[in-house]
């Protein structure tokens, strides 16, 4: 009897310290968890939100990286988790609103803004773990459309512009909870020719925060 419990102890013990020797990585993580990597997952079908970064402005350039364009002092976007799988995996999101206000033009033969509009929400969007890689796209509704009514000279004018490939990539970091779109090509589909041909979007969001729990956490990608 004594050499039985001996040898339970013997085998408990080593259990024991097998499980203490796996490391905490080993650990089931979700790509989206509020605050930090040991945060809470994020639950399908909680509301992301965010404006933009402090001190920064949206921009939709007539070339990359150019000066030339329409500037937004003020921009949101909301959007609806449908996945969030372990990692390593991608995260699915339904982006269903983004908007832009206290927009200006400095593009020749225009005067101000009358509005910005996204068309043909919802979106949908991506996030992969590890690389932070966020990816729209368009979806059902048609392919990813901004339409910019401008005063200019002669009046008022339309200028719509759709993304090249239907989509645009940026990028998410856990220093500051930020997603970031930098010179995301746009071509115009319609317009008088005071319009731009082509649009280059960049833009910081920042805090993207989970609104559906308790004091709106910064969103974590692992």
């Amino acid at each position: 009897m004594r050499a039985y419990s001996y040898l339970a102890a013997t085998v408990v013990a080593a259990l024991l310290t097998a499980a203490a020797a796996v490391p905490a990585s080993a650990a089931t993580t979700s790509v989206l968890t509020t605050g930090d990597a040991d945060g809470g997952a994020i639950a399908v079908g909680d509301v992301l939100q965010a404006t933009l970064k402090s001190g920064t402005n949206a921009s939709l350039a007539t070339a990359s990286g150019g000066s030339t364009g329409v500037t937004c002092s003020t921009s949101s976007f909301g959007a609806t988790v449908d996945s969030n799988p372990a990692t390593p995996g991608t995260a699915t999101e339904t982006t269903t609103d983004q908007t832009f206000g206290g927009c200006t033009s400095n593009v020749f033969g225009t005067t101000g803004v009358k509005s910005v509009t996204v068309n043909n929400l919802p979106y949908v969007t991506s996030v992969d773990s590890g690389t932070g890689a966020v990816r729209v796209t368009g979806g059902s509704a048609g392919p990813i459309q901004t339409t910019l009514v401008l005063n200019s000279l002669l009046g008022t004018i339309t200028c719509v512009y759709q993304a090249d490939g239907n989509a645009l990539t940026g990028t998410a970091s856990n220093a500051d909870f930020s997603l970031t779109f930098v010179n995301q090509k746009f071509t115009k589909v319609s317009g008088s020719g005071v319009c731009a041909a082509n649009g280059f979007f960049t833009a910081t969001y920042a805090p993207v925060q989970d609104t559906s729990v308790a004091g709106t956490p910064g969103v974590f990608v692992n």
